[in-house]
C-alpha cells in the first residue's frame, strides 16, 4: 500500500504552479523524474502530493480534455493524470493524492476517474482593509482593524492560495472601494500615493445604532477623526507596496486563481477628506486633492479615477479583471453624470486606455447589479465594453444559511435573460462568524440550485461585515494564529469542493475529518456537525431579517435596535417561502379553529430541541481529547446546541406571552415566564459554551457580541412577561 503524508501530499501538489511549459500539449513529467524541477508551478503541485509512492505516475496535458478537467487511469503498475491544461492537470493530482491519503485506495485496474467543474468559476469575497486611509466596506469592526497589516504579509497570503487551490476555487475577489492610493503611483498625483501601512488611535464606534452618525468609519467613508489620528503600522514604500502586490497575483496565477478586484463608488476617502457617508440629497462634497471629491459631476474626479484604472492594469500584468458597484453614494441623473455614463466614463475609458497599451490583454469585467437597471447598464458600458463582462447579483441577500434555495434572483434572471448575459452570484454569509458550521447536503443542494451555465459566470461567497483573515478572538491562539480559512477549514473546503463536484464522495468527507479529528467517530461527527449547523438556519428562517445590519443569530441583536427582546419574537415575521407561521398567524388559526398545514412556532421549538438533543448526545460521549482542534469544535458544537435551546424556550415563551394578551388565559402567562426562565438557563449554557473558545468583538455591523455582557437582556425578557 502506498503511504503518504497528506500535508505533504497537498502541498506538493500544490507546489508545482510557477513557470508555464514552454508547449503545453507536449507536457508530460513523471514523478521523480529530473524534468519536475522545471514543470509549472500546478504540475509541481500535483507531484509534490504523489513523491511517496512507489507506483509510476506520469502528469500530461490533454488537449481533448475541457479547461479545468482532469482523468485518472491505471494500468501496468502506472498511473496517468491527464489534465485539459495545467489547472486540470493540478486538480488531478490533487485528487488521486487524497484517494490514497484519504480514501486509502488507488484507482482499480479497469476504472477510470475523471472530474470536470459543475461550476467554472469558484470564488471567494474578501473585503480587503488596505489601509485606514483607504478601508474596504464596512471596517468598523474589531475583525478589520485586526487584519490590516495581515493583508501585507506574503505569508498569509500564500497561505490563504494554497488552501483555496486545494479546495478548488479558482478566483480571489478582493473588494475596496477605492484600493488605489495604497497600490499604484501615476505622475501627476505623485502624492496621492500613500507611503506605509496605517491603522489610527481614534476608538471604534461600539456605541452607534446608525451609521450616517458614525465618528469612525460609515459605509465605506472614513471620518476626518480617523484621519488626524493616524498610527504606522508597518513602513512600506509606495514600490514595496507595489512589488508586494505583484508577488501575491503572480503566486495565484501559479495557483490557478484569477484575482479581481470590485469597487464601490463613489469613496475618495483619503484623497478628499473626510470621505464621508453622504445620502442621495446631500452629495456634494469639500474638495480634496487636484479638486477631487465625491461628487458625481465633477470631471476632476473622473479624470483621476479613468488614469487610475489604467494604471492599475498596467502595474499588475497578473490582474485577471476588476469590477464596479454603482453605490449608496451615487445619485440618479439624467444627464451626462448619470450612473453608468460616470461608470464607463472613468473605469470604461479606463480600460479601453490600458488596452491601448497591451491590446493582447484580456481584462475581465464584473458589474454588479445594485441601484441601476439591466437596460441602463446595456446602453451605457456593456455594450461598449471590449472584454468578457459579466453582472453580480445578491443571490442570498444576506443569509446564505437560510435556505439552499433562494428565489430573491428569479426577477433578475427574466431580466438580464434578454439580454444573452451572464452573472455571478454574490453568496453573502453575514450569518454565521463564529462557530464553525459544517452540512455537506446543505451546500451540495445550494449549489446545484443555482442557475444553469447559459446564466451562471460563477459565484463568490464572503461577507461584507467581517474579513475573513486572521483569526483574533480565540482565547487558545496558536502561533502564529490561525488563518479563518484553516480554522473553517470545513465551511470553507465544502462551498469550493462542492463547486467544481456537487457529489462529492462521503467516503471522501469523512477521510478528510479523519485526517483532521484522528480521534474521533467520523461516521457520528458527519451526522452531528450537520445537525448542529442547521440550528442557525431555523432560526433565522423563523425570525426572518434580510441584510447583515437587521439581524445576527449568534447575539441575538442587530446594529440599530440592539437585542431582540421577546416583545420582537412576537412581531417579527418569517422567512416567505419557508412554510413557517408567524405567531400572531398561528394564533389566529388558533383562534378560528382553522385547519393547519404550515409549521407552527411550536414545531419550530420542538425541531431545535430535538436538534440540540441530538448533539448534544455526542457531546456527552466525548472525552477531552489531546488534539486541541477537536476540543474547540466539540466546544463550538456546543453553542450550537445551546443556542437552539435558547431560541426553542424563547419562542414558546413569546407565544405564550402573546395568547396570554389575545385572552387565552392566565396559564399562558404562567407558561411564558416559565419558558423564558427556562431561556435564561440555556442562554447561560451558551454563554458558558462560546465563551470557552472565544473572547468578545465587536461586529461592524452588528454591534458587540459579548454573551456574558448580553445576559441581561436576555433576564430582561422574563420581566417583560411578569410585568403584564
Amino acid at each position: 500500500m502506498i503511504k503518504l503524508n497528506p500535508i505533504a501530499l497537498t502541498l506538493i501538489i500544490l507546489c508545482l504552479l510557477s513557470c508555464k511549459a514552454n508547449n503545453d500539449n507536449k507536457v508530460e513529467i513523471v514523478n521523480n523524474s529530473p524534468q519536475a524541477q522545471f514543470a509549472s508551478a500546478q504540475i509541481r503541485i500535483a507531484l509534490q502530493g504523489l513523491e511517496t509512492t512507489t507506483a509510476q505516475v506520469t502528469l500530461r496535458i490533454d488537449s481533448a480534455l475541457k479547461e479545468q478537467a482532469y482523468t485518472i487511469q491505471k494500468g501496468n503498475q502506472k498511473i496517468v493524470v491527464s489534465g485539459g491544461d495545467e489547472t486540470g492537470l493540478m486538480y488531478g493530482g490533487l485528487e488521486l493524492a487524497e484517494m490514497i491519503a484519504f480514501e486509502d485506495r488507488i484507482p482499480e485496474l479497469v476504472e477510470t476517474i475523471s472530474g470536470k467543474p459543475y461550476i467554472k468559476n469558484r470564488g471567494l469575497k474578501f473585503n480587503i482593509p488596505l489601509d485606514i486611509r483607504t478601508p474596504s466596506y464596512q471596517d468598523a469592526g474589531d475583525a478589520a482593524q485586526n487584519n490590516i497589516t495581515e493583508m501585507w504579509n506574503i505569508d498569509f497570503w500564500k497561505a490563504y492560495l494554497d488552501m483555496m487551490a486545494i479546495n478548488r476555487y479558482n478566483v480571489l475577489t478582493l473588494w475596496n472601494p477605492h484600493p488605489f492610493p495604497s497600490m499604484i503611483k501615476m505622475e501627476n498625483y505623485l502624492d496621492i500615493a500613500l507611503e506605509n501601512v496605517c491603522g489610527t488611535s481614534f476608538p471604534l464606534d461600539t456605541d452607534r445604532t446608525d451609521e450616517p452618525d458614525a465618528k469612525f468609519i460609515a459605509g465605506c467613508g472614513v471620518s476626518k477623526e480617523v484621519l488626524d489620528n493616524l498610527l504606522v503600522l508597518k513602513e512600506m514604500t509606495i514600490e514595496e507596496k507595489i512589488e508586494f502586490w505583484r508577488e501575491v497575483m503572480k503566486y495565484a496565477k501559479g495557483r490557478g486563481v484569477e484575482v479581481y478586484f470590485i469597487t464601490w463608488n463613489i469613496w475618495m476617502n483619503s484623497i478628499a477628506p473626510p470621505g464621508w457617508y453622504r445620502r442621495q440629497e446631500n452629495l456634494k462634497g469639500d474638495e480634496g486633492k487636484y479638486g477631487i471629491n465625491n461628487d458625481q459631476n465633477n470631471p476632476h474626479t473622473i479624470a483621476y479615477l479613468r488614469k487610475a484604472v489604467k494604471e492599475f492594469i498596467l502595474t499588475y500584468p497578473d490582474l485577471s479583471g476588476i469590477g464596479v458597484t454603482a453605490g449608496e453614494n451615487m445619485e440618479d441623473r439624467n444627464d451626462e453624470y448619470d450612473r453608468e455614463k460616470w461608470l464607463w466614463n472613468s473605469y470604461g475609458e479606463g480600460v479601453l486606455d490600458a488596452k491601448k497599451e497591451q491590446p493582447e490583454r484580456e481584462i475581465k469585467f464584473i458589474h454588479r447589479y445594485w441601484q441601476s437597471g439591466v437596460d441602463m447598464m446595456v446602453d451605457d458600458f456593456i455594450s461598449k465594453y471590449p472584454d468578457e463582462i459579466n453582472l453580480s447579483f445578491k443571490y442570498a441577500r444576506a443569509r446564505m444559511y437560510a435556505t439552499p434555495k433562494p428565489e430573491w434572483a428569479n426577477e433578475y434572471i427574466n431580466e438580464y435573460s434578454e439580454f444573452g448575459l451572464k452573472s455571478w452570484w454574490n453568496i453573502r454569509n453575514d450569518d454565521i462568524f463564529h462557530f464553525r458550521w459544517g452540512d455537506p447536503e446543505y451546500a451540495s443542494e445550494f449549489i446545484k440550485n443555482l442557475p444553469d451555465e447559459s446564466l451562471t459566470a460563477g459565484y463568490f461567497m464572503g461577507s461584507d461585515g467581517y474579513v475573513w483573515g486572521r483569526e483574533f478572538i480565540s482565547k487558545h491562539p496558536k502561533n502564529p494564529r490561525e488563518l479563518e480559512i484553516d480554522k473553517h477549514w470545513y465551511n470553507f473546503m465544502l462551498w469550493g469542493r462542492m463547486g467544481y463536484n456537487p457529489e462529492l464522495s462521503i467516503n471522501r468527507l469523512k477521510g478528510l475529518l479523519k485526517f483532521h479529528y484522528p480521534d474521533s467517530n467520523v461516521d457520528e461527527l458527519y451526522k452531528v456537525w450537520a445537525t448542529a449547523s442547521r440550528i442557525p438556519s431555523l432560526v433565522t428562517n423563523f425570525h426572518w431579517n434580510d441584510w447583515d445590519f437587521q439581524w445576527a443569530v449568534e447575539g441575538c441583536l442587530d446594529l440599530r435596535n440592539g437585542f431582540h427582546t421577546v416583545e420582537r419574537f412576537i412581531t417579527n415575521p418569517t422567512r416567505p417561502g419557508s412554510g413557517i407561521l408567524s405567531i400572531p398567524d398561528f394564533s389566529e388559526l388558533q383562534e378560528n379553529q382553522k385547519t393547519m398545514t404550515e409549521i407552527t412556532p411550536l414545531d419550530v421549538a420542538g425541531k431545535l430541541d430535538s436538534m440540540a438533543n441530538e448533539v448534544l448526545r455526542f457531546i456527552d460521549i466525548q472525552s477531552e481529547f489531546s488534539d486541541a482542534s477537536f476540543t474547540e469544535l466539540i466546544y463550538d458544537l456546543k453553542a450550537w446546541a445551546y443556542m437552539g435551546k435558547y431560541y426553542a424556550n424563547k419562542i414558546r415563551g413569546a407565544y405564550h406571552l402573546h395568547a396570554y394578551r389575545g385572552g387565552l388565559g392566565k396559564g399562558n402567562r404562567k407558561k411564558a415566564v416559565e419558558s423564558l426562565e427556562s431561556a435564561l438557563l440555556m442562554w447561560r449554557e451558551y454563554s458558558t459554551a462560546a465563551s470557552r473558545n472565544y473572547n468578545p468583538q465587536f461586529l461592524s455591523k452588528t454591534r458587540t457580541i459579548d454573551w456574558e455582557a448580553l445576559t441581561i437582556n436576555v433576564e430582561n425578557d422574563i420581566k417583560i412577561a411578569c410585568e403584564e
